[in-house]
């Protein structure tokens, strides 16, 4: 799957639904003025803009593998420390953080119990550690019409329903593994209105994550396919989605 693509191109794919999630998150999180806060896998950073609008730049910290969205987020919010770095390796001492938290990121994790184990560490104590991510298991992400309309077409591929976390259950269960104690799960649900079909389509043809993986593996006749699927599925527009994620918690 790829993140080899540009902040742009991200935020247009998956920024439409993670910044409208990042407020619910980080008011699950409960992070308020005066705490330390780490953003893990922060992409081109909506979930870190919330984080400096409740805490100041200086009192957040982001990393992610991606050279290209450090670089966007460093553009975007200066005065926030950010690190090019995996989840499963955090540069950062132990229990330096009041609260770490991760969005939409655990089921790209190499390896998510590492990574979530990673966020204890560099918790403190008394601090939270939070991730979420996309019901993909249940079929209430924001993808799930994109997905039917593949599989109607083509049953042989691959969706996002089996990658860590992604259903009910499991990203509790993943925080167990990894040792955080009191994991409290919920769920967290946004509503996103595009105003006409192609606003909805076009993000799909950028390349980002497996869904543009798969747009980007298709020949011109089967992309045309796909698509005149999606238009009957999601009608015209506008297109309302709701998408709801998986959310868990854990508290000293």
């Amino acid at each position: 799957m790829s993140f080899d693509v540009s902040a742009d191109a991200y935020t247009r794919f998956m920024g439409r639904y993670s910044e409208p999630l990042a407020v619910l998150f980080a008011g699950l999180a409960g992070v308020r003025r005066g705490q330390r806060a780490l953003d893990v896998g922060c992409g081109p950073g909506a979930l870190t803009a919330e984080l400096v609008g409740r805490l100041g730049a200086g009192a957040v910290c982001a990393v992610d593998p991606s050279e290209s969205f450090a670089a966007a987020v460093r553009e975007r919010l200066p005065g926030v420390e950010i690190s090019v770095a995996a989840a499963e390796r955090l540069p950062f001492p132990d229990g330096v953080f009041d609260a770490a938290l991760a969005q939409l990121v655990v089921h790209f994790m190499a390896d998510p119990v590492a990574g979530l184990r990673e966020m204890g560490r560099v918790t403190r104590r008394d601090g939270v550690v939070a991730a979420c991510v996309w019901d993909h298991g249940g079929g209430r992400g924001p993808l799930t019409s994109f997905w039917r309309a593949v599989r109607e077409l083509d049953p042989s591929a691959r969706d996002e329903s089996e990658l860590a976390g992604v259903s009910e259950g499991h990203l509790a269960g993943l925080f167990e593994r990894a040792g955080l104690a009191g994991a409290s799960a919920t769920t967290l649900t946004v509503r996103v209105r595009h105003a006409t079909f192609e606003q909805w389509w076009h993000p799909f043809t950028l390349g980002v994550g497996p869904a543009g993986d798969y747009v980007a593996s298709l020949t011109a006749r089967r992309r045309r396919l796909l698509r005149e699927r999606c238009r009957e599925l999601m009608n015209a527009g506008p297109v309302d989605v709701s998408a709801t994620a998986w959310a868990v918690t854990s508290r000293g």
